[in-house]
């Protein structure tokens, strides 16, 4: 699907560059895809404290001797 975007020339070059890509469109292309990675990442922090913890769990105590 082709699309025309107004990107700041600058900053695609620099990305180009320090991403080390070939292309405009290989750096782009990263970049969307680790926006997407970091934006599931915050999704989980969400549940941080929404599982319950006990300290004084031992998951040893319920197993069976061999």
């Amino acid at each position: 699907m082709a699309t025309n975007l107004h990107i700041d020339e600058k900053m695609l070059a620099k990305a180009v560059e320090v991403g080390g890509h070939k292309t405009k469109k290989q750096a782009v292309t990263d970049a969307l895809e680790e926006y997407i990675r970091h934006r599931e990442q915050m999704t989980i922090t969400e549940l941080f404290g929404t599982v319950d913890y006990y300290p004084d769990y031992e998951p040893r105590q319920g197993r069976r001797k061999r």
